[in-house]
């Protein structure tokens, strides 16, 4: 049976460190890369108080400098992000309030290929957006 959204978030994997021997997804070699997991960017995304929308490469460049490293892995951040928003939904259709979960749409642009994806759609995140920002 495949994991739930809510048990790849629970998963216990450490964030990873390393240099890139050659260019990646437009990080050059030689940068020290991170690896973050779905718990590192749902820690970050926690923090961001109501109101206020932080692009996704801002948080990158932010978990990217806290754990010493020149940058975030674009792919893995994105995977990431998704857990963490697909996780969140879970709980909310599992009853709890938006205000109860991680709030993914202050990452996650409505219009962005990430935002397609998720199962509460690009809607939810407009109207979160909506709801907060006034």
């Amino acid at each position: 049976m495949a994991k739930t959204w809510k048990q790849k978030l629970e998963d216990q994997k450490q964030p990873k460190r390393q240099v890139l021997q050659k260019p990646m997804a437009g990080v050059p070699a030689g940068s020290m890369l991170l690896i973050p997991t779905p718990q590192l960017v749902k820690e970050f995304m926690d923090t961001i108080p109501e109101g206020e929308q932080i692009s996704f490469k801002e948080m990158r460049e932010h978990i990217a400098k806290t754990h010493k490293s020149d940058v975030a892995c674009p792919i893995s951040t994105s995977t990431s992000t998704r857990v963490v928003a697909e996780a969140a939904w879970e709980d909310i259709q599992a009853g709890k309030a938006p205000n109860q979960v991680t709030p993914f749409w202050r990452v996650i642009e409505p219009d962005s290929n990430l935002a397609k994806k998720l199962t509460c759609g690009s809607e939810f995140i407009e109207a979160m957006r909506e709801q907060e920002v006034g």
